[in-house]
């Protein structure tokens, strides 16, 4: 399976270099919607990321009309991830999807209002306390990204560390 990951006008360079980060780790795309609240080589996202950028996937977009005219939501299987969401992240069956695109809005304001009525039936969100405002968006990915890895059973990643007997290895010598 393809795992998506789309990031609508991101705010904070830290937040980004994580995301990227978490991509990097579990081999999903990641898609930029522009305008960046950063620059690209902005050092905070850079350092964020560490060393793992030249193994991430990433593709800039635009706009978001830019984005959706290439990925139409209406050809894809598209989920986008907000405090108002219909369904609960985990309530998703996406073990039976070759590509999935999972969309987050920017920290400050989430998704636009236009586009959760217009895909309403394809929202999801994290449940937490009713009181609270929202979660950190680069733990919300995180969350949601391995929901979604679990599903396909952890599909080309290494779920058994060896560490332990190469070292058990390394002391017999």
């Amino acid at each position: 399976m393809k795992l998506n990951i789309v990031m609508c006008e991101p705010e904070i360079p830290q937040n980004t270099g994580n995301i990227a980060r978490t991509c990097a780790a579990t081999g999903a795309k990641l898609h930029l919607i522009k305008p960046l609240g950063f620059e690209i080589n902005d050092k905070y996202l850079k350092r964020a990321g560490l060393d793992y950028w030249d193994k991430l996937e990433i593709e800039e977009h635009d706009s978001l009309d830019k984005f959706l005219e290439k990925y139409s939501p209406e050809k894809n299987d598209m989920f986008f991830s907000t405090t108002k969401g219909k369904q609960v992240y985990s309530d998703i069956n996406y073990s039976d999807k070759s590509e999935v695109f999972i969309m987050f809005g920017k920290e400050t304001k989430g998704l636009p209002e236009n586009l959760l009525k217009k895909y309403i039936e394809k929202t999801i969100r994290i449940p937490m306390r009713e009181t609270l405002r929202s979660l950190n968006l680069s733990n919300s990915v995180a969350i949601v990204i391995y929901e979604v890895l679990r599903q396909k059973n952890f599909e080309n990643l290494q779920e058994i560390s060896n560490y332990f007997d190469k070292e058990a290895n390394n002391d017999i010598s």
